[in-house]
């Protein structure tokens, strides 16, 4: 029999609660969207093939769960629980299935992996994933007798005294495909929503006398999220683990209830993370560095022993080792920070290559600009980049230029090695190297211009 693992997950849902025009499972959790977390839990888990159901917003879902390699199957007209699995075309399937909520962002792939072990060491038929919560709500109950699985009732069916019971159904199951073929269709909508109910497959396996276990497992696993509240408990949970994460590898976080990394970054032992830093994306951070309050980075990277001091915004940029950056910096895409250089207070690059050792201490504007190493940029220096032809030209700086405050590069341009650049300068000519160039009105004194008027007797 084959041993293959095909995970079903059911993402169907409208979610109306969410009061959202996005499906419910597109929305973000910890900058990803809630599906792609439940998805790659399955792949990670060992799933060979994994079968989207979807619904409400399918063109949508399609366009972020297709690049994922997964295979999407509509529920045409939502029946149930039941009617979703069977719109995965179970007959096509061999082996053992998973079946996962696509709402359920918190579960992992270990969890997966613990629920498929357990269910084969107990060499079983049919599984399902409980936990037991304090507030069972409308979780459908676990009934046990002598400790074994005997029934799972819904809330909306159940006794005053079933609905004391703790331990619910999450509505994750593992189960044998040939048993999905057999079972399914023989489950009835005989309820007040004439729906088919994939509880139901509980007891007609257990009528069958099929080896049917209910697996405990972490109330984490059955968060489900159906309104904003639940969302945003999600992604707090997201950001909870990475942080503890970091810094059982070393890194030092100031207070990590404020400090906001997206699983995907990556932080290097010894570096520090200050209050309300946001790091996302592809984001890796060498050792050592100080990341400081306020800072956003997204898809960058970042050497060792940089300091990214307050209120600094880095996208798509390489800061290299040494550098530091701010406070209030701004680094745009394609922009390269080289070796122990230096981006001061309102300075900002945009797809710049900024030289080793280079600085620009503050209120500067650099674009489209290649500048040198151990340049100097004068305060209020920009690059005048975008002509009227609206297109963008570069700025090449070389290597020891000394660029005095408030000059303006109009590009297309270029300075040679070791020239200097009057302060004022408006320049719009190359400038060879070791020159010096000039480019300002001349300056014109008139004396007794502003004589005082005489008094005005009354």
């Amino acid at each position: 029999m084959s041993s293959t693992l095909t995970a079903i997950i059911l993402a169907a849902g409208k979610g109306t609660r969410m009061k959202s025009p996005l499906p419910k499972v597109l929305h973000p959790v910890a900058g990803r969207p809630l599906i792609e977390r439940v998805i790659r839990a399955a792949r990670d888990a060992g799933s060979e093939q994994i079968r989207l159901v979807v619904g409400h917003g399918e063109s949508l879902v399609r366009q972020v769960v297709e690049p994922l390699n997964v295979t999407c199957y509509p529920q045409k007209n939502p029946q149930g629980t039941a009617d979703a699995v069977s719109s995965a075309e179970v007959d096509s399937i061999d082996g053992d299935v998973v079946i996962l909520n696509g709402d359920h962002p918190l579960i992992q792939a270990s969890d997966i992996k613990n629920f498929v072990r357990e269910f084969k060491e107990e060499k079983c038929d049919l599984a399902v994933v409980t936990v037991k919560l304090k507030e069972p709500g409308n979780y459908g109950r676990i009934v046990r007798q002598n400790g074994s699985l005997k029934a799972i009732v819904e809330a909306k069916d159940a006794s005053a005294e079933t609905l004391k019971i703790q331990e619910v159904n999450t509505g994750i199951y593992v189960v044998k495909a040939g048993v999905l073929k057999d079972y399914l269709p023989r489950i009835q909508n005989n309820n007040a929503q004439k729906e088919y109910y994939l509880t139901d497959l509980i007891a007609l396996a257990l009528e069958a006398k099929l080896k049917v276990r209910a697996i405990p497992s972490d109330s984490r696993v059955a968060h489900g999220v159906n309104t904003q509240k639940e969302l945003a408990f999600a992604t707090k949970e997201v950001f909870k683990q990475k942080i503890v994460q970091l810094m059982d590898d070393g890194v030092v976080v100031i207070d990590p209830r404020t400090t906001y990394v997206e699983p995907t970054v990556q932080v290097g032992p010894g570096s520090v993370l200050y209050p309300n830093c946001f790091l996302r994306g592809q984001t890796i951070v060498g050792s050592f560095s100080v990341i400081e309050p306020n800072v956003f980075i997204s898809d960058s990277k970042v050497g060792d022993s940089v300091q990214i001091r307050a209120g600094s915004y880095l996208e798509n940029v390489q800061v290299q080792s040494k550098c530091s950056v701010g406070p209030y910096a701004r680094l745009r895409p394609g922009t390269t920070m080289m070796e122990d250089s230096h981006v001061g207070n309102f300075v900002e690059l945009k797809n710049v290559q900024f030289g080793k050792k280079s600085k620009a201490g503050h209120l500067t504007y650099l674009g489209d600009a290649d500048i040198g190493e151990e340049v100097n940029v004068g305060c209020g220096t920009i690059t005048c980049n975008y002509a009227v032809d609206r297109k963008k030209y570069r700025t090449k700086i070389g290597d020891r230029v000394f660029v005095g405050s408030d000059t303006q590069f109009i590009a297309p341009v270029e300075v040679g090695d070791d020239a200097v650049i009057g302060s004022g300068s408006t320049i719009t000519k190359s400038v060879p190297a070791k020159a010096l160039a000039v480019a300002r009105g001349k300056q014109v004194v008139k004396e007794n211009y502003n004589l005082k008027k005489p008094e005005t007797k009354e």
